[in-house]
């Protein structure tokens, strides 16, 4: 073949081989190509593993079958499920030579050009070298499958991968054993029919976008209802039980009615809501998981997998999921509430996390996903968070905003220990100093947040608005709960702070708060399940105020 549209046409993603052996020179080659490709800022930050060992690739097979079992899964229609059963995807054990194309997102942590606008430039130019390799083995007389059906945090940790080090997938290499009728081999297969020319359209007119500012406001000026308060606690002291005998529930209970404004307060259509996102911080290594656990927990919540789900089944509880700023794609269909406001943000390490009109798209989202709730007559939410990178995120809003130290604001996150700790604190003490900023409380969220933490802020401010009772979660949402606190004070009156975790910094940050948790279980997940786990204490307190006997009405003389 000589022709570069010959080459194109027969470029087929191949999952059948020959037992031919593929020479070192077409490899050579193929790689070569592969580093021509475009390289966004010239980063030359795509890696190459040639895999002939037959024990990595029974190792890597034996993947693709566990995660293959789920896709199987993801249709109802028997027909579609038996048709994908029956389809070949991968040639792992039988492809004469195995390769891992990967990316070092590591060059992140210097300056680079062309990823301002989104993190993953440098994966777009390891798929761009992927591209390349494609068609020089295709001209060479080679093929290659690219196999993705795999838990990438198993395929790096199997491999022994570095912590910085992202692959794209398993290759397959060898020489195909058909052309398959000169088309997609899932198209001649009838699994879809693809196009024949390509999808293009012309874009004549911009859309204006208007963003309203950020509601920074002073303390709102909240009616004290002295008389009805009375009564309430008049209710409460009459019950069969010494004064104050139920200690926090009697507490929990004054609450409830007075944000309910009824002296018979009652919890209705309870619901968390899980806000997840990403954290250009985390390209630091700041965290013990990869950033791609934060788009995998989004996939086990939607599949009921994870703590928060099980909680929520166990006590009735509606659980949202919200994308504040993933970096990937989920499909439209996804039972999730698309916010996304970029593919995560930029690391503040150098530059802002956000532009201020990001973070004004952020509490226009999450206010406008409260009101909504609210709309299904919710009366309590509870609030969670997900992201790779956000105690690191949420430690140095707390240190700008409390004026502690960073070192007392910093914790292990998702388990950074020892060394990696210390390293973590000094990464982050780098940033603030470098924050050359105004002391101002917009320009410090949005050079520092995450747009998980401040569509939470953003949304506890509506949830006061609609007078919803409004549960914190752990330290990443007492965070976002101390930022919407900074822009009205008047908020803590609905808040009921449901543990204390395992975080050093969250006692810290609850004492600044003067907030009593109701929890202490060393608990340290996130997710919303300090909130679902602490809900049956407050319908406890709920069903004292509502059906406990008083000394009246039972005849049992007062004190």
């Amino acid at each position: 073949m000589s022709y570069l549209d010959d080459i194109l046409k027969s470029r087929r993603d191949t999952r059948h081989f020959t037992t031919d052996e593929v020479p070192d020179e077409v490899i050579e080659k193929a790689l070569q190509a592969g580093h021509w490709a475009p390289s966004v800022g010239l980063t030359d930050a795509t890696r190459y593993y040639i895999i002939k060992s037959t024990e990595v690739k029974n190792a890597v097979k034996n993947l693709f079958l566990d995660y293959n079992k789920k896709a199987e899964e993801l249709t109802d229609n028997t027909e579609q499920k038996e048709h994908y059963k029956s389809l070949k995807l991968e040639a792992i054990e039988e492809a004469p030579i195995g390769l891992i194309i990967a990316y070092d997102r590591s060059v992140l942590n210097q300056f680079t050009i062309g990823t301002v606008g989104s993190n993953e430039a440098v994966k777009f130019s390891s798929v761009c070298a992927a591209q390349n390799i494609w068609l020089s083995l295709t001209e060479q007389g080679f093929g290659m499958g690219w196999v993705s059906i795999l838990n990438y945090y198993e395929f790096k940790k199997i491999l022994d991968l570095p912590e910085n080090i992202e692959p794209l997938g398993y290759f397959c290499i060898g020489k195909p054993a058909t052309n398959y009728d000169n088309q997609p081999m899932l198209q001649q297969l009838h699994w879809k029919q693809k196009s024949e020319a390509p999808i293009c359209k012309e874009i004549n007119n911009i859309v204006e976008s208007s963003v309203s500012d950020l509601p920074l406001k002073t303390k709102t000026q909240v009616e004290i209802k002295n008389d009805f308060a009375t009564l309430l606690q008049q209710k409460i002291d009459s019950k069969t039980k010494p004064i104050g005998s139920l200690g926090t529930l009697e507490t929990l209970a004054f609450q409830m009615a007075m944000v309910f404004e009824t002296l018979n307060p009652k919890i209705i259509n309870p619901n968390i809501v899980v806000f997840a996102a990403d954290h250009g911080i985390a390209n630091h290594g700041v965290s013990a998981y990869p950033q791609d656990v934060t788009r995998q927990m989004v996939a086990n919540f939607l599949e009921g997998g994870a703590a928060i789900n099980v909680f929520c089944n166990q006590n009735n509880i509606n659980l949202s999921i919200v994308d504040a700023g993933v970096n990937y794609d989920f499909p439209t269909n996804a039972n999730l509430i698309n916010a996304k406001i970029a593919k995560g943000t930029q690391s503040f390490l150098h530059i802002p996390a956000m532009s201020e009109t990001e973070l004004q798209l952020c509490f226009e989202k999450g206010k406008s996903i409260v009101d909504n709730i609210a709309k299904t007559g919710c009366n309590c939410i509870g609030f969670g968070e997900m992201g790779i990178g956000n105690t690191s995120t949420a430690s140095v809003l707390m240190s700008i905003l409390t004026g502690l130290p960073i070192e007392e604001c910093v914790g292990k996150g998702t388990g950074v220990e020892n060394d990696k700790l210390l390293e973590k604190q000094n990464i982050l003490k780098k940033a603030i100093e470098n924050y050359s900023g105004p002391a101002e409380l917009k320009q410090q969220i949005a050079y520092f947040g995450g747009f998980e933490i401040m569509q939470i802020a953003s949304g506890m401010l509506a949830a006061f608005d609609n007078k919803i009772l409004i549960l914190v979660d752990g330290f990443i949402c007492n965070v976002a709960f101390l930022i919407a606190s900074k822009i009205n004070p008047d908020i803590l009156k609905n808040a009921v702070f449901c543990h204390c975790s395992a975080e050093k910094a969250h006692e810290k940050l609850l004492d600044y708060l003067n907030a009593k948790p109701i929890l202490h279980l060393d608990l340290r997940l996130g997710e919303g399940t300090g909130c679902a786990i602490a809900l049956p204490i407050l319908k406890s307190a709920e069903a004292f105020l509502n059906e406990m006997a008083s000394f009246e009405s039972a005849g049992v003389s007062g004190k």
